[in-house]
């Protein structure tokens, strides 16, 4: 059995939200920059640039990358074989969080109560957590610093099975034409497809996560991605609803079995500042 402190998994999580707040992915900037070499539309990769520009300031001056350093989002993968000690798992993650916040001088945004006083925590908690058990005896945490704007656009539907493959099309490129510039694109579209109306939006979520770009490893699968991102770049919202042929730079689907009866579809949306990291204890 391997044993993890408790106050290893605070520090980590303190150091990834900080440098998830500074540093944009190598994966993210690689296709930032791919599509600013593309873009023909002249305010289209202005834009484009700027935030390549924006990247290169906020890891050279140590600052956020945007001033939305969004809600603590946290995946952790927990090995059978290991315990935790001097401490809970969860509090020590939040801890994490709050020293994070604190000592990155990120903007801390979360609030107690949604429809009333809306009285901030003044450290960025609760952090919102996901936990697989696998196998193994090693804990994986994966951070995802989730900024408004775009998660404000998410969306949920429950299609019936007779709408089919068209019907997931359609309902997410209506989404992402009804959300415009809000999610400062170009976003990475996350869509959860199957399992029940709770999992597939986790599955949208947990879909943002991925390296850019890579296609699902079902074919199936793949061929719906490419499918969507044209025609979500073919609505011309562009970068930061500038126009142009950069709405997203990518689409990725994580599918799951359903019920008979159902076809639960959720669409996540990643801003431009697609900002995650990760680490292994």
């Amino acid at each position: 059995m391997k044993q993890i402190d408790a106050k290893q998994v605070t520090e980590t999580v303190s150091t990834l939200f900080q440098k998830a707040c500074h540093f944009l992915p190598d994966d993210v900037l690689a296709a930032i920059k791919k599509a600013a070499e593309k873009e023909e539309a002249p305010a289209a990769k202005n834009a484009l640039e700027r935030i390549l520009e924006n990247s290169e300031v906020a890891g050279r001056e140590q600052i956020p990358l945007c001033q939305d350093t969004g809600t603590a989002v946290v995946f952790l993968e927990l090995g059978q074989e290991v315990h935790i000690t001097g401490g809970d798992l969860y509090p020590a993650v939040n801890d994490g969080v709050r020293r994070g916040y604190d000592e990155g001088c990120l903007r801390k945004s979360m609030v107690e109560r949604p429809y009333s006083d809306r009285k901030n925590t003044n450290d960025n908690t609760p952090a919102v957590i996901y936990t697989d058990i696998v196998p193994g005896d090693s804990l994986k945490i994966a951070v995802l610093p989730k900024g408004g704007g775009a998660e404000n656009m998410a969306r949920l539907a429950v299609l019936v099975p007779a709408d089919g493959r068209q019907g997931i099309v359609d309902f997410v490129v209506k989404t992402i034409d009804e959300a415009g510039g809000n999610p400062c694109p170009p976003i990475i579209v996350g869509v959860g497809i199957g399992g029940t109306v709770d999992q597939t939006v986790m599955l949208s979520k947990r879909a943002l996560m991925r390296e850019v770009g890579k296609p699902n490893d079902n074919s199936e699968d793949a061929d719906l991605e490419a499918e969507i991102l044209a025609k979500i770049n073919d609505l011309g919202v562009g970068p930061m609803g500038y126009g142009g042929r950069t709405t997203a730079l990518a689409v990725h689907l994580e599918v799951r079995p359903t019920h008979i009866a159902s076809l639960p579809v959720a669409v996540n949306i990643q801003c431009h500042s697609a900002r995650h990291q990760e680490a292994v204890l």
